[in-house]
């Protein structure tokens, strides 16, 4: 049997009529940005996050690096990130000028620790950025606390966390801003890059607005030195289609994984935690953890199963930030999660038999 890693063939199929009769009219229209399916999408899911304002942006680095330029963040700042974590959530920090700031997570939850915050937190510290990896919400009752306490923003990285909630609210609803992107991949993706922002403060949405279309709310007349970041419209009309149907998606990732966590009994694989009262995860990612990761990757691999790695090297060991010169060691969590840490397929259409066969397999692995 194969498995892949992920497929979207049963979530587009069951939705290819809507797709393609958005294509149509979108094709039909001859407006392909800054159009009516944007301004559609942007308010269904500003609703659906529970925030006033969704700002349709290019991809989801954008969105987090036009929160940061909005919020006035740039030479000299510095912004605290986990350790652990895509590199977009550096980059967004370091296009502005600005420092990324490293925290390590808490290696059972995989998100930024609470409890290491603080003693990073300098003079030039201007915001913490949390991450919802995986689909789990950070802890943001102790993230906002912080920041409120020493007069910082709180930018939530909401890349994996269509979704997820915290509490009962959603991701994007959280803290001052969000970013989110809409790559294929993602739980809720379009079929090509997007991104957008979510907010409930009227004047970062409106920087933000202009910030993406080159600084401008009239055209021509270009009140920021503006980027060129817009959801565009065939992007805006899939979303559109594929947004009704999230909760049902998420819903059925829930479903495998109540299985993966109740029927994998493998003493060599450490699980994920599973959902609680305070965090509701949506699975964008099913992360275990084991010492022997090449050898399960292998042995998976050579029994028809895809699998990934989320993130092999830790970001602060990566060429693009060798001049913060931190060396192998300095962020031990973030690097033992890089070394250990497997991603398990996970998709909307998984069949039973398919699950049954992999969890065997990983019940039947040994070193």
């Amino acid at each position: 049997m194969n498995i892949p890693f992920v497929s979207l063939k049963k979530m587009h199929g069951e939705i290819r009529s809507e797709l393609d009769e958005k294509f149509a009219s979108v094709l039909d229209k001859s407006n392909y940005i800054m159009g009516d399916e944007l301004e559609a999408f942007e308010k269904s899911f500003a609703d659906y996050c529970g925030t006033k304002h969704a700002i349709g942006v290019g991809n989801g680095l954008d969105a987090l690096y036009l929160i940061l330029r909005a919020f006035g963040i740039g030479d000299g700042d510095e912004v605290i990130v986990p350790s652990n974590t895509y590199i977009a959530t550096a980059l967004a920090v370091s296009y502005t000028g600005a420092t990324p700031v490293f925290v390590e997570p808490d290696i059972r939850t995989f998100t930024i620790n609470p409890e290491k915050i603080e003693e990073k937190i300098t003079e030039k510290t201007k915001a913490i950025m949390a991450v919802h990896l995986y689909g789990r919400t950070a802890d943001m009752d102790e993230i906002n606390a912080i920041a409120h306490k020493h007069g910082l923003k709180v930018v939530e990285d909401s890349a994996q966390a269509h979704g997820a909630t915290y509490k009962g609210k959603k991701a994007g609803s959280l803290a001052d801003a969000s970013g989110f992107s809409f790559y294929p991949g993602k739980n809720l993706g379009a079929l090509g890059d997007g991104g957008a922002v979510t907010t409930n403060d009227d004047e970062l949405a409106n920087r933000v607005s202009m910030l993406r279309n080159y600084g401008s709310k009239i055209k021509y007349d270009h009140e920021l030195m503006g980027n060129n970041s817009r959801l565009d419209e065939m992007q805006a009309a899939f979303l559109n289609v594929k947004l009704p149907h999230l909760d049902k998606w998420n819903t059925f990732r829930n479903k495998v994984v109540s299985r993966y966590l109740s029927e994998i009994k493998n003493p060599l694989i450490t699980l994920p935690l599973p959902c609680d009262d305070v965090h509701y995860n949506i699975w964008h990612i099913f992360a275990v953890m084991t010492d022997h990761r090449d050898s399960l990757e292998k042995y998976l691999s050579d029994n028809g199963v895809g699998t990934n790695k989320h993130y092999p090297k830790a970001i602060h060991l990566q060429g693009a930030y060798r001049h913060l010169g931190l060396s192998e060691g300095t962020y031990p969590i973030a690097e033992k999660i890089s070394a250990c840490e497997l991603s398990l397929p996970l998709y909307y259409g998984m069949k039973e038999e398919e699950i049954d066969y992999l969890i065997a397999l990983l019940n039947s692995w040994s070193i």
